[in-house]
């Protein structure tokens, strides 16, 4: 900073270094085997050459044709993203020809099996349906009745019982629902 090279700025507490914008001298230039130019002339502000305003609209021109092409070549560069993506995640050729196989096959597996089902001449009628129907609505019923009592007199028994209801399940042999797995159907 003290050479000229840097120049410093303080803004409060904070100091901020940044490059010295000079220009070399004249006949300094590199060449090869020449020492590297010395950084003496500024460029003050003043001597900048002022562009015409025929000049500035033509910049301004340029600019606007040029951000008009980036935007063009935005849009043409989603749309072929969104191309490659879709082509990405579509299946080839010999994975499709595989998956029409094993359709076609299950389809025909299907089809037998309906004819079979329409062949068989052991069909339920409605009546024995919704015979079997209303004995399952009924069993149901007796099982969550039964299920609300035993689990009412059970809890009664437990609150003066000094041990787990686990405990007291194994001392009397009690078996549950869920240690089998067993649940109650939806109701129809």
């Amino acid at each position: 900073a003290q050479q000229g090279h840097i120049r410093e700025k303080i803004y409060g507490k904070q100091k901020i270094y940044f490059a010295d914008q000079v220009r070399p001298g004249p006949g300094t230039g590199p060449g090869p085997g020449a020492a590297p130019a010395p950084l003496t002339r500024r460029l003050p502000q003043e001597k900048l050459p002022a562009a015409s305003d025929a000049e500035l609209r033509g910049l301004d021109q340029d600019i606007a044709a040029l951000s008009a092409k980036v935007q063009a070549l935005q849009q043409s560069c989603r749309h072929m993203e969104a191309e490659l993506k879709d082509l990405n995640s579509s299946m080839t050729t010999p994975e499709m020809a595989k998956e029409i196989a094993e359709l076609q096959k299950d389809c025909a597996s299907y089809a037998e099996k309906l004819e079979k089902i329409k062949s068989a001449t052991n069909h339920v009628t409605p009546e024995e349906k919704e015979k079997v129907c209303s004995e399952q609505k009924l069993y149901c019923r007796e099982w969550r009745r039964r299920k609300r009592m035993a689990t009412e007199l059970l809890d009664a028994i437990l609150e003066g019982y000094p041990k787990s209801k686990k405990q007291f399940f194994e001392e009397v042999g009690i078996e549950t629902d869920e240690e089998h797995n067993a649940t109650l159907p939806a109701a129809v």
